[in-house]
């Protein structure tokens, strides 16, 4: 399945249907009257969140989205029925903006969350609702009203414990290779990753959702290789796992440009949890291995971890790290949910 995280939309309620002009007509029947009936509402476009979707490829082939139209009211006083509505199925994690990608109309996090986006127009009345003592048999009726209409942009930003950040070809997708079932493509050339992977990791008795970033290079937010666009999936997680390639001449250097990425970028991700990591530790000797563990110690302020995906050196170890970086995060989630409110009037 191909990942898309952004789709622009068109959007339209349902009409509503015209109210009947009708009189009753019937034989030995001297005093007939109007009876026209009342038109259908139309239906409404609603966005349903959906546990079994993770990308918005399916707007990418279908950009307009109308609800059914209110059927007009009848003759014997019968209303005509009201619209089907529209349901957007999203994957959790999606955004809704308006055209200007400004104005945030609702964010659905959590399978079964819905929200109307456009609200179907109302049926028009039949004559027989406007029958009184001065006007007994009413000849108009009224018109339903139109449905809305707007284009919006959905935007989805996959949810995901801990994210794996790093320049490119720094072993990212190998990690997650090596720690779950996911299948990403690895390759011995930077940008082998074109779109975020999930997997899930199991460290114990826990369980936990590690999302593979592109990487990123110096100016990403400027638009340089492919950008800060993804980084907006790694918002929501609860811990970052920077890794850096101990082949490299200058780890202090591949630790700055990433951060300086992260803090051009905003969203608050340079004041996430960061733990560090130096990864491809079997190809370089113990010496060589402490002396760039040194070097990136003085500018992350943290002993950095080594691993290596492919021989599963320290592996276990990481996994672990980041699994008690998420409970504890939880653990004060928990806390401050079940902290007492100020009193308010």
């Amino acid at each position: 399945m191909k990942f898309l995280d952004s789709a622009k939309i068109y959007i339209k309620s349902g009409n509503g249907g015209h109210g009947c002009v009708s009189f009753r007509r019937e034989k030995y029947i001297e005093f007939g009257g109007p009876d026209g009936g009342d038109g259908g509402r139309g239906g409404d476009v609603w966005a349903l969140c959906v546990d079994n979707l993770n990308t918005l490829i399916d707007y990418r082939y279908q950009q307009h989205f109308k609800a059914r139209s209110g059927t007009p009211g009848m003759g014997k006083n019968r209303s005509g029925p009201a619209g089907e509505d529209c349901i957007l199925k999203v994957p959790p994690g999606t955004q809704i903006y308006s055209e200007d990608l400004e104005t945030k109309i609702a964010e659905l996090m959590n399978p079964g969350d819905r929200v109307l986006l456009a609200k179907g127009g109302n049926g028009g009345f039949g004559n027989d609702h406007f029958k009184s003592s001065r006007n007994q048999s009413p000849r108009h009726a009224n018109p339903g009203l139109p449905g809305e209409e707007l284009t919006i942009w959905l935007r989805m930003k996959m949810i995901a414990d801990a994210g794996l950040i790093g320049l490119p070809n720094a072993g990212k997708s190998t990690l997650l290779a090596a720690s779950s079932a996911a299948n990403p493509k690895v390759a011995d050339y930077p940008f082998t990753t074109l779109h975020p992977g999930l997997g899930v990791v199991k460290a114990g008795e826990t369980d936990f959702v590690l999302a593979d970033i592109p990487g990123l290079i110096e100016g990403a937010h400027e638009g340089a290789g492919l950008g800060t666009r993804f980084l907006g999936h790694v918002e929501r997680c609860r811990v970052l796992l920077h890794l850096i390639d101990v082949t490299q001449d200058d780890v202090a250097e591949a630790y700055r440009i990433v951060r300086g990425e992260l803090e051009a970028y905003g969203g608050d991700l340079s004041e996430k949890k960061e733990l560090v990591a130096l990864t491809k530790c079997d190809a370089v000797d113990a010496d060589t291995k402490a002396e760039k563990a040194q070097q990136l110690k003085a500018i992350c302020g943290q002993e950095p971890m080594q691993l290596s995906a492919v021989s599963g050196e320290g592996l276990k170890a990481v996994l672990y790290a980041i699994t008690n970086e998420i409970n504890a995060h939880k653990a004060e989630q928990k806390k401050a949910a079940e902290k007492p409110k100020a009193w308010q009037p």
